[in-house]
């Protein structure tokens, strides 16, 4: 039998990959799934694949964000400074932009929104104005918030 150091150094990786396919075993979330081409089950494929990078960027950078600036943010059993990228996108929940029509006026307000909502997307290089725009009015129908 061979030695090798990489079964240890595999095992010992900090990675979100495999873990980040665990909800693919769960037959409710591709079973109402019908795809008769093979085109259309590697799109499938790559989506999926493309959405566990994005969710796997989030939670490294802003894990990484939060080590290196002493920041914790709202999890599961309390602050944590390692949340999971599932965690984070759960801390959007509560936030809603709120739009009326009145009199031809748009009235906008954005509701829920913590400090942590801001620091997370400073730590993923977003800007925050989504968030921080106070009710605004504007006229006309053809005008889109932030």
């Amino acid at each position: 039998m061979i030695s090798s150091p990489y079964p240890t150094t595999y095992q010992e990786q900090n990675t979100t990959v495999e873990p980040g396919f665990r909800w693919i075993k769960n037959p409710a979330a591709i079973a109402p799934v019908w795809l008769e081409k093979p085109e259309r089950i590697a799109a499938l494929a790559m989506l999926t694949v493309l959405g566990l990078l994005v969710y796997s960027v989030i939670q490294r950078q802003v894990r990484l964000y939060l080590r290196t600036h002493d920041q914790q943010l709202p999890g599961n059993k309390g602050l944590t400074a390692t949340p999971t990228a599932v965690v984070v996108l759960a801390l959007f929940t509560q936030v809603a932009l709120v739009q009326l029509w009145i009199d031809e006026q748009e009235v906008a307000q954005v509701a829920g929104v913590q400090p942590y909502h801001l620091l997370v997307c400073e730590a993923l290089g977003l800007d925050d104005s989504w968030y921080t725009v106070p009710s605004a009015q504007k006229n006309g129908r053809d005008i889109q918030t932030p």
